[in-house]
This record gives C-alpha cells, sequence and structure tokens, in this order.
C-alpha cells in the first residue's frame, strides 16, 4: 500500500499547519507555522512533534476550549508519497496531493537547542512555482459545518 501523508490547517491558539507522513504505522508530524510551500526559494520551518495514529489522517473538526490543541482543523491537503531517499536528519520524498506535489525534502537542523527543528523545502521540478500562494482551506461555510463536530477533550 502506497503510504499517505496529510496536511492539517490548525487554527488553535494561532493559525498553522500540521504536515503527516505515515510512517511505520503512526503520522510522524511536524508543525509548520506559516505552512508549506511550493515555491524552492522558501525554506520553511518544521517543528517536529509527537506522532498521532493514522486513524487521525480524516480528523477535521473543533477541538474542545481548554483541551491540548484546542481549536479548529481543517484538512488542507492530502494524498499520498514515495519515499526518495531515508538518512540520518534528512527525508526526501515525492508527494501526489491535491495541492502539493513533487520533490520535498525534510532537513533536520543541527545545533544546541535545535533537537525538533527541520526545514521543509520544495525542490525545483516541473510543480515548483515562484507565484504559488498559500490558500486558506477553513472558509465560513467549513466553520459552520464543523461546529456540529466538536471534540471533548479525552480524559484518562
Amino acid at each position: 500500500m502506497t503510504p499517505r501523508f496529510v496536511v492539517h490547517e490548525h487554527n488553535a491558539s494561532h493559525l498553522h499547519y500540521d504536515f503527516r507522513l505515515e510512517l511505520e504505522g503512526v503520522l510522524r508530524s511536524w508543525v509548520i507555522p506559516k505552512g508549506p510551500s511550493m515555491n524552492p526559494s522558501e525554506k520553511r520551518l518544521a517543528l517536529l512533534v509527537e506522532d498521532h495514529p493514522v486513524e487521525y489522517i480524516d480528523f477535521e473538526g473543533i477541538i474542545s476550549e481548554g483541551c491540548y490543541g484546542a481549536g479548529t482543523v481543517v484538512i488542507w491537503d492530502r494524498g499520498t508519497y514515495k519515499p526518495v531517499e531515508m538518512g540520518q536528519g534528512r527525508i526526501t520524498f515525492f508527494l501526489d496531493g491535491e495541492k502539493l506535489k513533487g520533490a520535498f525534502t525534510l532537513t533536520h537542523l543541527k545545533g544546541r537547542g535545535k533537537r525538533n527543528e527541520w526545514l521543509l523545502i520544495k525542490k525545483k521540478d516541473q510543480y515548483a512555482s515562484s507565484n504559488w500562494r498559500l490558500e486558506r482551506s477553513l472558509t465560513s461555510e467549513k466553520q459552520r459545518e464543523l461546529r456540529e463536530r466538536i471534540h471533548p477533550c479525552k480524559t484518562t
């Protein structure tokens, strides 16, 4: 089975994008504050966060106030990916999504205090665009639809 990816537009304490790759039975996840880009000259900071269950790949809804990650989550993009190179501190892959297409690299930043800091970089290929602009998915219509899907905090 071809591995999948998803990008969640997450409007929590601040708007950001959660980039998730299906890998080894989980969704390996990075927070991209400014969102991904199809422009190779725009390197995006990507902060590695905790893995998420694969079932989260289809999640959309409102996480209740007071919960970790409280706010609205919508799927901004999704599709499949093909790993090209996976080495120490570098992951190169080919995305086939609705918005994101082509070759990308996640590169781990080295140095003191940079344990979770990576860069998401679009490779120069036929899908790259210097004119590309990120467009939000959360419309007022989508917001109304999500109000019916409020997820309470899980308590243990």
